[in-house]
């Protein structure tokens, strides 16, 4: 029987401190309209769709900060089962390899152990998403005219976390009774990254029988 959401993704077990939005912002409502619109039961296609009169930046800003979110605790589960000796390489099977380059620490992209990589990860994506210059959260100061491909990166790079989990940690996803929620938390991110292609079809190659699975 699966578990309750509380019972499956444990505090303790995230990367990074959630980031969280201030209450009283337009983001904060925005994402209080996300939220409920996913607890209602609603499609998951109609919950990613723009609401009408919001700005797009401010609804892919909320999005991927959620999903930084939600993707830190996925990974925060299993991360006791991905060790240099399990994962010695992030990868996703064996046609599917992923490097780590930063432009700052690692100029070149560098093969590294899954652990390492996602520790990178989710450090590159913290700073990001708490530098005002590229997540503004002061009102009327506009978002930078690389914003949505700074988000394309982000997510592109968080899609390679649900590649590694699914492709070598779902067994333990099942046995924890988390194959449902993780599920979910995929569709969502599946059906908003293609509702606003932000994300090159030929990146979702590794998942794509997941996907048709799943989301189909």
């Amino acid at each position: 029987m699966a578990l309750c959401l509380g019972q499956v993704f444990s505090k303790d077990k995230t990367f990074r401190p959630r980031k969280r939005f201030e209450p009283g912002t337009q983001r904060f409502e925005l994402y209080k309209k996300a939220q409920a619109s996913l607890k209602s039961g609603l499609d998951l296609r109609k919950v990613v769709q723009l609401p009408e009169g919001e700005n797009i930046n401010d609804w892919i800003a909320v999005h991927v900060v959620d999903f930084f979110n939600r993707i830190n605790l996925i990974y925060g589960t299993v991360s006791e089962f991905c060790t240099e000796r399990s994962c010695p390489i992030m990868s996703g099977g064996l046609r599917y390899e992923y490097r780590w380059q930063d432009g700052n620490l690692y100029k070149k992209p560098t093969k590294l152990p899954a652990l390492k990589y996602m520790s990178l990860l989710m450090d590159w994506i913290e700073t990001l998403i708490n530098n005002e210059d590229i997540f503004p959260t002061r009102v009327g100061v506009p978002f930078p005219k690389n914003f949505q491909q700074v988000c394309k990166k982000i997510l592109s790079r968080l899609f390679r976390v649900f590649v590694h989990v699914y492709i070598h940690h779902f067994d333990s996803i099942c046995s924890m009774g988390a194959e449902a929620h993780i599920n979910t938390c995929y569709k969502h991110y599946y059906y908003f990254i293609t509702e606003f292609s932000l994300i090159e079809h030929s990146e979702l190659e590794p998942l794509k029988a997941m996907t048709e699975r799943i989301c189909n």
